[in-house]
């Protein structure tokens, strides 16, 4: 097929195909105004199809738009040998395309659908997909190292939108397909072994599954708290977080209602003590707050009044905290 560079010698007209990027098709049309790889009814199921695409892709045809729903492309391979730069076929869809054993390495396809395609044993590496409609799409055996969806997937953003506008409904529907999504490519990110991968979409996932749940439910209220301290037992770094903020907060509740320390009551005070003295008994409740969080118990510094029910519930939060930490700090360094 003739490239974006070539000109119909017979006729003046090229195809109006435009990408939101602004570039546009120069193929020479087809009876639909569109020439045969932007032309979503034109025929493209002859057996040689995927030889016809490789060819025009290779030599500099316009690759963005491709419409290419159905077609059997088994084996395609769309590797830019010997370029930095994988070839660009953004907004290209391939709505159930066999897709079989592809080449996909380092491939531009963001804002396109590749929708019940059949990627099985396909080879995704470097490959960029953000935006593109995933939902349905075959990935066992697919080797997806570094693939690229963006921040968020495309039913995630749609999902967020409805979710604004009130259409309740719309928005659910939406974050099921998200949660499906990423329930497949979870999947096949362990059957890779690419388990740190694996659990970042095991998190999404499980995020798409709590915007599913009713606003004000107890179910969704827990879901949030689970992510927040632990990031569904993903991310360490979150109850690392939270332990130093409940230290400091406990300090400050501590320096509050009082201590003793040798004797002596410390306690906020700006009327009657110095700003130095005050610093002093803020240090010592931290002190107090690290010794209570981590259970230590030293017996040098003792809570007063209503520190005291705090110190116990810092104790027994601080215990569970610890022990959550080791748990998700040795999922995560033993994959």
């Amino acid at each position: 097929m003739p490239g974006s560079s070539q000109i119909d010698k017979q006729t003046d007209k090229h195809c109006d195909y435009q990408c939101t990027d602004g570039t546009c098709c120069n193929n020479p049309v087809e009876k639909t105004g569109q020439c045969f790889w932007h032309d979503s009814t034109a025929d493209k199921s002859s057996p040689d199809i995927r030889e016809k695409l490789e060819s025009y892709v290779t030599s500099g045809g316009y690759t963005k738009g491709l419409q290419l729903q159905g077609a059997n492309l088994d084996g395609l391979n769309l590797v830019n040998h010997g370029q930095k730069q994988g070839y660009d076929i953004s907004g290209s869809d391939f709505y159930r395309a066999k897709l079989r054993g592809a080449h996909f390495f380092n491939v531009t396809l963001e804002n396109g659908s590749l929708m019940k395609a059949d990627l099985r044993e396909a080879n995704l590496h470097f490959g960029h997909f953000a935006g593109t409609n995933l939902l349905g799409v075959k990935l066992e055996g697919s080797k997806i190292d570094h693939i690229e969806i963006g921040n968020k997937i495309r039913q995630e953003k749609l999902a967020h939108e409805a979710d604004s506008r009130g259409e309740r409904d719309k928005a659910v529907d939406l974050f099921e397909q998200a949660e499906e999504i990423y329930r497949a490519l979870r999947k096949a990110a362990e059957e890779q072994g690419l388990f740190s991968l694996g659990g970042r979409f095991i998190h999404s996932e499980l995020i798409m599954r709590r915007h599913c749940q009713p606003l004000l439910s107890f179910s969704r209220l827990k879901s949030k708290c689970i992510d927040l301290f632990c990031g569904y037992g993903e991310r360490p770094g979150n109850v690392v977080i939270f332990s130093l903020a409940l230290i400091v907060v406990c300090a400050c509740i501590y320096s509050t209602l009082g201590l003793y320390f040798e004797g002596e009551r410390l306690q906020l005070d700006f009327q009657n003590k110095t700003v130095v003295e005050n610093l002093k008994g803020f240090f010592v409740s931290l002190y107090f707050s690290v010794v209570t969080f981590t259970t230590l118990g030293y017996g040098d510094v003792t809570p007063a009044g209503g520190s005291r029910p705090i110190a116990a519930l810092e104790a027994f939060t601080g215990g569970f905290t610890m022990a959550l930490f080791v748990v998700v700090f040795v999922k995560k360094m033993t994959r």
